[in-house]
């Protein structure tokens, strides 16, 4: 069942010349129908006045809208005062903040322009709304007798147009509630004399261009599009995005060529769902054509913050269409607008990337660099934002991707866009920014050189959008020998046994190129060499029958850069290039393997194993001379000792082995003793100690290799401490 939608409205008079309207539309349609094509529509509320002062609006019939704006009498009148406005959500029922409307828009100056032509704030997307409220003030201290005739606040609903509009859950309705800083002070009885401008409305002014200038004139006769030097993006055509070309029925007009882009920001929120750019773009064309009164939309391409390039005034993507987005400059140039408020926030990375590659490729059609600067001649006598004045006729430069602020004062795009206009030069221009190699997998570096078997993958990293890269190559001594797409971040390839250099070249889709500074390769595979293989030798320390203090030796080289050596049994330990030995502990009694690996920054390894079986002789399976005496405690190894004091007494262990060490107690009032090895005298050894210690390896001997041995321990029998305990052998077969 359809309803018939009213609105109803009130006004109150502000001081100052100023008023206050109010409107709540209620729903169209049954929210749970669906969301059905339907045309865009322009609600226009006339601001009317009272013989008493008061100001209200007429009542009309209205469906729900999303965009607004307010107009004037007149195209060239400036609103001198503040337009403010707040709407309240269809799904939510909620007001919003009041927000500001850019009303200081550039004036229309075409002399094609008719009388019905508008003067008007930039639109603001505000989403599904039925209810709103407009505030408008006159400055304190204007000159002007007062706020412009024909004041309008002008509602657009963008209609369902796309395919996935028409899939889209449609917002709910929420019964209008009162605001209490927002009531209406009048109610009007709703009438049929005042019916939205729709698809079906007469067709529109032509749109504003620049005035007249010594530059060449418009012409409606369709040029032939030259080719660009970089490639065309992907556009969503006006049919994409909806555009219902009956609102633009007149021919496109085009300039000579394009010398300059202007940057502009659409204002409003930027909190838009990129899923309702194509809305927007419906929205900002409908309000050119029915409220501004121009012929179609002002600007030759929009941008939302994906990214998303539309494509704008009709007449051919890649042709020069003559535009009707930045005053007095309109005739030698395209617009570009970013969809969103960028005041205070910087557009996205990909719109960025979009703006960058639209403007490159419609510069490049006239073999212009983005980055480059170009006279232009002023349409109008005006001045800019930054209080630059110029005069009709006479040339000016400015740069080849400029902002609206730099031809017109006005704020756009916004100071936080402006701020980026250097990336979006930088990036349209090329080259690739900041290329650098982040890694080269497969290889190993030491020092300036990387190493490897062969087999690399080059990474890196750019600050410059994939977008806007043609190709990475990947060379080799100088020389492409692999190719990766513009977005790809890396690519691999085999390098020849030697020497070489490695590098990554960018590619920008301008055909500039970036290389980055030559990385040393040595492929090479080698494997790492044992000069000495793992050995295992006693050193000193305490002795358990579980744990016998060793010393693992070995000594590894590379022909060209070791890089490491690893244990891998019977435990695991890595060790760096230069170190030869380290401290560990055996088990006694039972066989181990000491394997290890060598590797070098190439990655090539080799492994070395040996076994070695720590032994230990009790003092009972010594030979005997002189006296001795057995001792227990748990302290000892095995739990008993032999002490002597007797000057002389000696014990003898025959042993097959590659070390030994001999194990004693100390104490402070423990002697000496002579260490003989295979009947050689080779060490004094004292056993004096501040603190007592048992089953302590005091002496140690090693052998190249195992072999018979014999030990024998001497009494010295040390004045005034003679005795010495001792608690074994220990030797490694």
């Amino acid at each position: 069942m359809k309803r018939r939608a009213w609105i109803t409205l009130g006004a109150v008079v502000l001081g100052g010349g100023g008023l206050v309207t109010y409107a709540v539309a209620t729903p169209s349609q049954d929210p749970e129908a669906g969301r059905a094509k339907r045309p865009v529509k322009v609600y226009d509320l006339a601001l009317k006045g009272t013989t008493s002062g008061k100001r209200e609006l007429p009542g009309t019939q209205t469906k729900q809208f999303s965009m607004l704006g307010v107009s004037w009498t007149g195209a060239t009148k400036r609103l001198h005062g503040s337009a403010q406005v707040r709407t309240r959500s269809l799904e939510t029922g909620a007001w919003t903040a009041w927000k500001d409307l850019e009303a200081n828009v550039d004036p229309l100056e075409s002399p094609e322009a008719g009388a019905e032509t508008r003067g008007a704030s930039e639109p603001l997307w505000v989403g599904p709304s039925d209810g709103v409220q407009v505030q408008v003030v006159r400055k304190n201290g204007s000159t002007n007798a007062g706020l412009p005739k024909g004041l309008q606040v002008n509602l657009v609903d963008p209609g369902v147009a796309t395919t996935a509009e028409m899939k889209a859950k449609p917002a709910a309705y929420v019964a209008p509630a009162v605001s209490d800083s927002a009531s209406p002070t009048d109610s009007v009885t709703p009438t049929d004399s005042a019916s939205p401008s729709d698809s079906a409305a007469p067709s529109a002014p032509a749109s504003p261009s620049s005035a007249p200038s010594a530059s060449a004139s418009p012409s409606a006769t369709i040029p032939t599009a030259p080719p660009s030097t970089v490639p065309e993006p992907p556009i969503t055509s006006r049919a994409g995005w909806g555009a219902d070309e009956s609102l633009s029925p007149d021919p496109s007009e085009y300039n000579p060529d394009v010398k300059a882009v202007f940057v502009h920001h659409s204002d409003g929120t930027n909190d838009y769902s990129c899923a309702d750019s194509a809305s927007i773009v419906r929205g900002i064309y409908a309000y050119h054509t029915q409220t501004n009164g121009w012929n179609d939309i002002g600007y030759n391409f929009l941008v939302d913050k994906c990214g998303t390039i539309f494509e704008g005034r009709k007449g051919g993507v890649d042709r020069p269409v003559l535009g009707a987005h930045t005053y007095g400059w309109n005739r030698e140039s395209a617009g570009i607008a970013v969809l969103g408020d960028h005041t205070s926030t910087g557009a996205t990375n990909a719109a960025l990337a979009s703006v960058a590659r639209i403007a490159a490729w419609k510069l490049g059609q006239y073999n212009a660099d983005p980055v480059s600067t170009v006279k232009l001649t002023a349409g109008a006598t005006q001045t800019n934002y930054f209080g630059t004045s110029f005069t009709a006729g006479s040339q000016y430069t400015f740069n080849r991707i400029s902002a609206h602020r730099d031809g017109y004062n006005t704020q756009c795009p916004g100071s936080s866009l402006y701020g980026q206009l250097p990336t979006i030069r930088a990036w349209a221009s090329g080259p690739v920014q900041d290329l650098k190699v982040t890694s080269l997998s497969g290889a190993g570096q030491s020092g300036s050189t990387y190493y490897t078997k062969g087999a690399i993958t080059a990474k890196w990293s750019t600050t410059t959008p994939g977008s806007l890269i043609s190709k990475f190559e990947l060379l080799v001594d100088g020389k492409a020998v692999a190719t990766a797409s513009g977005t790809a971040t890396s690519v691999g390839t085999t390098l020849a046994l030697g020497t070489h250099t490695v590098a990554v070249r960018a590619v920008h889709q301008s055909g500039k190129t970036t290389t980055t500074p030559a990385l040393n390769v040595v492929a090479e595979t080698t494997a790492p060499t044992f000069t000495t293989a793992p050995k295992l030798s006693l050193r000193t320390g305490t002795v358990n029958t579980s744990a016998v203090p060793v010393t693992l030796g070995w000594k590894a080289t590379d022909n060209t850069v070791l890089k490491s050596v690893s244990l891998l049994t019977p435990t695991t330990a890595t060790f760096g290039p230069t170190t030869a030995s380290s401290s560990r502990t055996a088990a006694s009694g039972t066989a181990s393997t000491w394997s290890m690996k060598a590797y070098d920054y190439a990655g090539n390894t080799r492994t070395s194993s040996a076994s070695f079986t720590p032994m230990i002789l009790q003092e009972t399976s010594a030979t005997k001379s002189g006296t001795w005496t057995s001792r227990s405690s748990t302290s000892y190894l095995g739990g008993k000792s032999y002490s002597s004091g007797s000057k002389a007494a000696s014990l003898t262990w025959t042993f097959t082995g590659r070390s030994a060490s001999w194990v004693a107690s100390r104490a402070s009032s423990s002697g000496q003793a002579y260490v003989y090895v295979d009947g050689v005298k080779v060490s004094t050894v004292d056993l004096k100690s501040s603190s007592t210690l048992y089953r302590q390896a005091i002496w140690t001997k090693s052998w190249s290799s195992s072999a018979k041995h014999t030990v024998k321990i001497v009494v010295v029998g040390t004045s005034g401490r003679p005795t010495i305990t001792t608690d074994g052998l220990v030797y490694i077969k």
